[in-house]
């Protein structure tokens, strides 16, 4: 395994070279929900808002698998940098196991919560049989899920990023062509609705897991008796506060449902259109923080911490101008990128100024996504995750003030507001955590 031009190549055409295959194969995932959602959209609004019902649960599925994915991420990419190969291996050996290990886990504990979850939101039967017709199906494919992302994240962390772009192509291209297919039926294919929406998203990435596994993976896979712990230790440490980071956009989702919910059901599926539109712009960020992790603690485990600064300025200026058209398009155009999801006219009247309020946050968190990026790049779960509880908690009590001062417009402004908190305690945590001590070791 030769990694040595993650300290050598100049760091600008590095970034590229391993952000833009993330970022592709980033947003060609988030076409699963994306495409589901459409379908699901021309099928019944009903079954919309009950996708956007069960869609924390669904988050929270994915947070075990990338969250524990990118703990296994940073150990390898480290042990890569450090010339600790044997570590390397051991470690993507154990986060393979544990991964399968978590899907089946996941899937149990979800079948028995998803019932009482979805009446949580809603008192109609007909949105409830559709939310738990529709994830029944998801959570099924949960260890498929789990060891999918795993594969994803050892590709990453030995640089092979274009392999890993083509391998979750594949699940979501099979994924968009039998959304159709299965949802509303041709031929001799029944039209199954919400449950073929679901089946299609398994078998997508199922097929993505399947050429996973027939990629070759530049690690060798191996256990032993001794030590063992000590690398389950390390991933963990990394890996739990990794998935909580990606677990908490859940709970605020549930939150913030319930305080909509009862002002309108209509604001629920406004906020779920939301953060299906918002996916192309944060999944376009975190592929490109994707891309750098790898680089962040292979340059650390040189001890190359020059190489880490110039990496983290160059991600931030390539996510702020993501930004910068994201709150462009949603202050343009709001109107038309709802109307991807629903027919009604007063609901994208409604959404579309929930679109241009909420979009005010856009540029400035892209602080925060970097930063917390790079602290789980050099392998301090615990500052990263004290930048999501910001992003993520720290919403819930501003929202639930200012949603009663000035009710669902408040929910929506209350965005903007803690993404400016949180990226001003992003900067000195960020300072003190890595800078500083960077520049009193330099001296």
């Amino acid at each position: 395994m030769d990694q040595t031009f993650m300290k050598e190549k100049p760091i600008l055409p590095l970034v590229l070279k391993m952000a833009l295959p993330m970022v592709i194969s980033m947003l060609v995932n988030s076409l699963y929900n994306i495409i589901d959602s459409f379908f699901v959209s021309q099928f019944s609004e009903n079954a919309m808002t009950a996708i956007s019902i069960v869609y924390p649960l669904q988050n929270l599925a994915n947070a075990v698998g990338v969250g524990f994915g990118i703990g296994v991420n940073a150990t390898v990419a480290y042990y890569l940098g450090a010339n600790n190969g044997r570590a390397a291996n051991r470690s993507a050996t154990l986060g393979i196991l544990l991964s399968a290990l978590h899907g089946i886990v996941l899937a149990g504990i979800c079948v028995l919560c998803t019932r009482p979850f979805i009446f949580l939101f809603t008192d109609s039967e007909e949105i409830a049989t559709y939310g738990i017709e529709y994830f029944y199906v998801v959570i099924a494919f949960a260890p498929v899920l789990t060891l999918g992302m795993m594969f994803e994240k050892l590709l990453q962390a030995t640089g092979k990023m274009k392999t890993t772009m083509f391998c979750m192509a594949i699940g979501a291209i099979a994924n968009i062509f039998l959304d159709p297919l299965f949802i509303f039926g041709a031929g001799v294919i029944p039209a199954m609705g919400v449950f073929g929406a679901a089946l299609a998203t398994g078998i997508g990435q199922t097929l993505s897991l399947i050429v996973f596994l027939i990629a070759k993976i530049p690690i060798r896979l191996r256990m032993e008796h001794r030590g063992e712990e000590k690398i389950c230790r390390k991933l963990y440490l990394l890996g739990i506060p990794a998935s909580l980071n990606m677990a908490l956009p859940s709970f605020m989702i549930m939150f913030l449902n319930m305080i909509l919910s009862a002002f309108a059901e209509a604001y629920v599926l406004i906020l779920g259109i939301y953060y299906k539109l918002q996916t192309f712009l944060y999944f376009t960020i975190n592929g490109i923080v994707q891309g750098i992790r790898p680089l962040v603690s292979y340059n650390l485990g040189a001890e190359r911490n020059d190489r880490v600064i110039g990496i983290f300025k160059v991600t931030l200026l390539l996510s702020f101008i993501v930004m910068v058209i994201g709150t462009i398009l949603c202050l343009v155009c709001p109107v038309q990128l709802l109307g991807i999801f629903t027919n009604t006219p007063q609901t994208a009247e409604q959404g579309a100024i929930a679109l241009r309020i909420i979009s005010a946050g856009f540029i400035v968190s892209a602080v925060s996504v970097v930063i917390s990026g790079t602290f789980e790049g050099l392998g301090k779960g615990m500052p990263s995750l004290v930048i999501s509880l910001l992003r993520y908690i720290a919403i819930l009590p501003i929202a639930f003030l200012m949603s009663y001062l000035f009710q669902a417009i408040g929910v929506w402004n209350s965005f903007w507001v803690t993404e400016l908190i949180s990226a001003f305690v992003s900067c000195v945590l960020f300072w003190f955590c890595f800078v500083k001590k960077s520049l009193n070791k330099a001296k």
